[in-house]
């Protein structure tokens, strides 16, 4: 099992190759963002709302004022919320965020004072997560894992490192061995009964045989001595353990592949309870406290789920409407209004309920935001976009999607680290996506679900992906690989949607960019390390360079005109190049350009003079006569390592730009955001209710077509009939609240732009 994600090595040859794509990654700029009001995000300004991408290893809940909760990450430290879970920021003074936190744990009776436990030791801090000092004398193995404290006498505190269990009666000041194991056994969960705090288990898991362990250990004399308590536990793999607060002696573990066992007897003896249960792989059990026969427990595996009982363990049933995760490590329940449940996840950070379950949303803004590695947008149903991302430690990549135009993100699949995405564009729920060592993948339903699609192989790397527009079983897929000849870099076609592939004729180049003409798609270019520009004419069978004039030979991105036969080229810190004549000669067009890599080029499909490049480092620059000038584009862009540039193809002046650790910026005009809030209305309202909103924000968007202060002072006088509407409905009770309050909120975001009186 793995425990720490963020400490992962990759090769060698893998660290080189990223170098060479994403240099400006040695700025080590990674910007922790607090998202923005999702109308408000973009009205002539770049902001973000994710995606976000963290790890949850422990939440703990402030027991006296429960909006008030913390959570402990993979390789991130810890964060604090004060508003439920709306916002978070990091608290990280005096803990090194690059350790993984395990395990929280609040005093009960001064929750300022709180624990963290990382594979650095023991931290404490007395005011709030604000600032952490190393509590370890008497620790003699710094990996601690397991946290558990005593509710009635706080100074006492429990933790479990490889191989045992040590215990401070002094807050953390000092700490002695009480329980020792077997190398190669670990103690991942601690429980204490609450009314008899002297009781405490060791839930344990043999790290050298997959599955098993030995079981639960249980103490009463306060961990002075203990002794198995395994009858009836046929899988002895304890990842969690759960006390009924109102009768200790009822308890519950979940198990590595067993589910969830049951004891009422106080451990002396087990039984499964997993009817309902389909994932068995039970990392995080949690009990109501106000009704301790309501249960819950999480499955790490995949599918992530959240399962739930009512009748203590008896029976489950599955609780995850809004829920997509990659597995669930950690659940906590609000101790006062305990319909409200948090769940941290392997991938998708933390997600909360406020009715017992039944429905969950992400709640992430301010923690860290992913790094983009590739984004892609449904031509059709432009608000739904992809965003591909390589994680911090370089293992893995995450899918991720969103239906609103960035406003919100929901992640949908764990891959191998993602390189490239391209969607359909005549079935649009058919998405590619090319990765690091795992070939292409292929989602045939809106990135629900991924499958292999061939390529896979050491060291091979799928850097770009190109359709054929008017044949789009047609694929071609440009190969790298970071040691020269292992594997040989191919340029590959798939003329059956990605089920089986053949070579083109252009070999042994590293290919970094691919660029279909729209008009003969048989005609298209791959762009290349240090090799320049290639052209085919007759569907990749052959090729021939075309870099006459082109003074930069390493090729990061190509973008096409979708009118006439011009090509651009963006470089590795050479600019970008411009072709009029399909590629035959190439000339400079880099004035106002900073000497930095262009990964990315994007050009408006309405007005084609109007192109966008994405750099390393200096943020987005916008041309509007062609690549003949540019000027910077990044008001409100607060992480200038661009890796991708997206145009709304039907209203281009919205804007996506995918960061090197900023995730999705957005930007866009006041009338897009009021046609953005038509789109929201349509979604969140039925049909009866919609009429009247949309009517005055339909002449909203009308009016501010055309770039004329008359229009506009008639737009405010629109948006202020349309608040009017809202006031009238909230107060028929045909929208809530909550509803009536966010429509104002993305009007007002609107007339903020408009400088309406």
């Amino acid at each position: 099992m793995k425990l720490c994600e963020a400490h992962m090595k990759t090769s060698a040859a893998k660290t080189i190759e990223r170098k060479a794509i994403y240099t400006a990654l040695t700025l080590s700029v990674l910007f922790s963002l607090v998202g923005l009001h999702r109308a408000e995000a973009g009205v002539n300004v770049w902001t973000t709302n994710g995606p976000h991408s963290e790890t949850i290893n422990a939440l703990a809940i402030d027991p006296q004022t429960p909006t008030t909760l913390y959570a402990g990450t993979s390789g991130d430290g810890v964060f604090k919320s004060t508003d439920g879970g709306t916002t978070w920021r990091a608290v990280n003074t005096g803990l090194d965020p690059r350790r993984c936190c395990f395990a929280l744990a609040i005093d009960p009776q001064t929750p300022t004072t709180l624990y963290a436990s990382t594979d650095g030791g023991v931290f404490k801090s007395t005011d709030g997560g604000e600032s952490w000092g190393g509590v370890n004398t008497g620790l003699t193995n710094p990996f601690a894992r397991a946290l558990a404290i005593d509710p009635q006498t706080p100074a006492t505190l429990y933790v479990s490192t490889g191989g045992g269990v040590f215990k401070s009666t002094d807050g953390g000041g000092n700490w002695r061995s009480v329980l020792v194991l077997s190398p190669g056994t670990f103690v991942l969960a601690l429980a204490i009964d609450p009314q008899t705090p002297m009781t405490v288990y060791a839930g344990t898991i043999d790290a050298t045989t997959t599955g098993s362990g030995h079981g639960v250990f249980k103490s009463t004399d306060g961990g002075e001595s203990w002794s198995a308590v395994n009858t009836g536990l046929s899988n002895q793999a304890v990842l969690a353990l759960a006390v009924d607060p109102q009768t200790p002696t009822t308890l519950y573990a979940g198990t590595q592949g067993g589910g969830v066992f049951k004891s009422a007897d106080g451990g002396a003896t087990w039984r499964a309870v997993n009817a309902g249960v389909t994932n068995l792989f039970t990392l995080a059990l949690a009990i109501d406290p106000q009704a301790p026969a309501t249960v819950y427990a999480a499955a790490y595996l995949t599918p992530a789920t959240v399962f739930k009982s009512t009748d203590g363990g008896e029976s489950w049933s599955a609780v995850n409407a809004g829920f997509r995760a990659d597995g669930v490590r950690t659940l906590a329940i609000d101790p006062k209004a305990s319909s409200t449940v948090y769940a941290g996840t392997g991938a998708a950070g933390v997600f909360k309920s406020t009715d017992s379950g039944a429905n969950w949303s992400a709640v992430n803004t301010g923690m860290r935001s992913t790094f983009v590695s590739a984004l892609a947008i449904d031509p059709q149903t432009p608000a739904t976009l992809y965003a591909g991302t390589l994680s911090s430690g370089g293992a893995r990549g995450d899918v991720f999607k969103s239906t609103d135009g960035a406003g919100s993100w929901s992640w949908r699949d764990r891959t191998r680290p993602l390189l490239a995405l391209a969607v359909d564009p005549q079935t649009p729920a058919t998405v590619y996506a090319g990765t690091e060592e795992g070939g292409v993948l292929k989602s045939t339903d809106g990135g629900e679900s991924w499958s292999p699609s061939g390529l896979a192989g050491f060291l091979r790397f799928v850097n770009a992906l190109a359709i054929d527009p008017q044949t789009p079983a047609t694929v071609y897929a440009g190969t790298v690989s970071p040691v020269f000849g292992r594997p040989p870099s191919i340029l590959y076609k798939s003329t059956d949607g990605g089920s089986s592939w053949s070579a083109t004729g252009l070999t042994n180049l590293r290919v970094r960019a691919l660029a279909i003409d729209p008009q003969a798609p048989t005609t298209l270019y791959a762009g290349t390390q240090n090799g320049g520009v290639f052209k085919s004419t007759d569907g990749g069978a052959t090729w021939s360079p075309v870099n006459t004039g082109l003074t930069n030979l390493f090729i990061l991105s190509l973008a096409i005109d979708p009118q006439t036969p011009t090509l651009y080229a963006g470089t590795f810190g050479g600019g970008v190049f411009k072709s009029t004549d399909g590629g035959e000669s190439w000339s400079a067009v880099s004035a106002g350009l900073p000497n930095l890599p262009v990964p990315a080029l994007a050009i408006d499909p309405q007005t084609s003079t109007t192109l966008y490049a994405g750099t390393q480092g200096g943020g987005v620059f916008k041309s509007t006569d062609g690549g003949e000038s540019w000027s910077d584009f990044n008001t409100g862009l607060t992480n200038l390592l661009v890796s991708s540039v997206v145009v709304d193809p039907r209203r281009p002046t919205t804007l996506y730009a995918g960061t090197q650790g900023g995730g999705v910026f957005v930007i866009f005009t006041p009338a897009d955001a009021s046609a953005r809030l038509i789109e929201a209305i349509r979604r969140a309202l039925p049909p009866e209710e919609q009429t009247s909103l949309i009517g005055p924000l339909r002449q909203v968007a009308t009016l501010l077509t055309d770039a004329n202060p008359a229009n506009d002072r008639a737009a405010c006088g629109r948006l202020d009939a349309f608040i009017d509407q809202v006031n009238a409905k909230e107060q028929s009770g045909e929208v809530t609240a909550a509803q009536a309050t966010q429509l104002r909120q993305d009007a007002g975001d609107i007339t903020a732009a408009l400088g309406c009186p």
